[in-house]
């Protein structure tokens, strides 16, 4: 027989009454679960944070753009195939070629960073920069990496024409070698060679704590190309007249470099091109590794409060046996005993669902504030949440609403 809306009524009435009555106990059980729980959404929340706030990161840099190099990143360097090991590097014949043929593409800069064992040497007067990388650009980069310049002026054509002995900082470098002077016109030596200061570029903002170009200092290609003739990482940033142009920006891109660099129409690409959409896509694997590991670490607590919650429907089974013997004699079926023993595990377990539910949020909360990342609170993990804190509930409570609705009444009204 079914049950009626009164016994299910008298049940969770039943099952409340219990847990008032022993409340230190009911706090211990809700408690794994809350942690549980808590844990789920807390980390659910940090981790969505911080994917936001690496797409803020790889849009502040252009939604738009594709980025060209000899190799991937994620390019496994201690295990490079033959093919890999011999590729040509990107010159900047390559930027050039793109430009001419690409209809799409609204600018193309290349760029290259050096970094000298134990770091380059900055100086204006007895200052000192932070080791500094020093980056070979086009005039085109503030367009195509959506820089500001905040004082002064970028590199021109001019000076990259003339391979000029001038520069653009940072902004946390000017500060740093400046210190409330203007730095325009100024003289710094880096490395031991003179360079003249153009501008400064506004501050970029970051939410990972990473530097962007606040400490870097550019100087135009060609003087960088004169300067470390030896060091040919060049990098192509390709910017995309539009974000909705990107694909037919990218396939153009690719058949043009297939062109200059003579690849065989059977033959693989010689180069690696990637666009936002494999940056994000890059950053998705690894968050979703992230999601794995955190469902299987905060399993766990979730399993340690379902056993917890057995355990203490067990001992409630065992202290009021002579309760059910009295129940059973007066009429109560099997089902009422299920019932009230079920609805008092699952009010306990999703009573820590609900308080790990407020946990977790508080705990994302505080946490992506502290450091910075986007406040992110998913729904999907709050309603996974609840769902699993109750289930957790049903399914410990099962074995012990069983053994109290099969105890044999007779014996249990004997039961002292």
């Amino acid at each position: 027989m079914l049950l009626t809306p009164v016994e299910i009524r008298d049940a969770i009435l039943m099952a409340l009454s219990s847990i008032r009555s022993n409340k230190f106990r009911a706090f211990l059980t809700i408690l794994g679960v809350m942690i549980g729980v808590g844990s789920v959404i807390g980390l659910a929340s940090i981790v969505d944070g911080l994917n936001a706030s690496v797409m803020e990161e790889i849009n502040r840099g252009g939604a738009n753009t594709i980025e060209v190099m000899r190799l991937p990143h994620n390019a496994d360097w201690d295990n490079l195939t033959e093919e890999e090991r011999n590729r040509p590097w990107i010159k900047s014949g390559e930027a050039e070629a793109i430009l001419a043929s690409c209809d799409y593409v609204d600018a193309v800069s290349p760029q290259n960073h050096y970094r000298r064992r134990g770091g380059n040497i900055i100086k204006y007067k007895n200052r000192k920069g932070s080791f500094p990388p020093i980056v070979g650009v086009w005039p085109s980069y503030p367009k195509v990496r959506n820089s500001i310049v905040e004082r002064g002026r970028f590199i021109s054509d001019l000076d990259q024409n003339f391979r000029q002995y001038v520069c653009v900082l940072g902004s946390d470098l000017a500060d740093g070698l400046f210190e409330g002077e203007d730095p325009v016109d100024k003289n710094i030596r880096a490395n031991g060679v003179e360079f003249r200061v153009l501008g400064v570029l506004e501050k970029e903002e970051s939410n990972l704590g990473g530097e962007g170009h606040n400490n870097k200092m550019f100087i135009p290609l060609s003087t960088f190309e004169k300067l470390y003739s030896w060091d040919e990482a060049l990098t192509l940033i390709v910017r995309a007249d539009s974000y909705e142009n990107m694909e037919i920006a990218k396939e153009e891109v690719i058949a043009a470099l297939r062109i200059y660099r003579r690849v065989p129409f059977n033959k693989p690409n010689n180069f690696a091109v990637e666009s936002q959409e494999d940056r994000e896509g890059f950053v998705n694997n690894i968050t979703d590794g992230i999601y794995i590991a955190m469902i299987v670490i905060t399993s766990v607590g979730l399993m340690v409060g379902g056993i917890g919650v057995m355990n203490i429907m067990l001992v409630s089974v065992t202290e009021r046996t002579r309760e059910i013997g009295v129940r059973k004699a007066i009429g109560a079926r099997r089902a009422n005993i299920v019932l009230q023993f079920l609805t008092e595990a699952m009010t306990l377990s999703g009573t820590g669902g609900i308080v790990g539910v407020v946990f977790g949020i508080l705990l994302g909360v505080i946490v992506n504030s502290l450091i910075g990342f986007p406040i992110a609170i998913s729904i999907f993990w709050i309603t996974i949440g609840f769902v699993v804190s109750v289930s957790v509930g049903l399914i410990s409570g099962v074995y012990p609403a069983l053994k109290a609705a099969y105890l044999d009444p007779i014996e249990a009204l004997h039961y002292e």
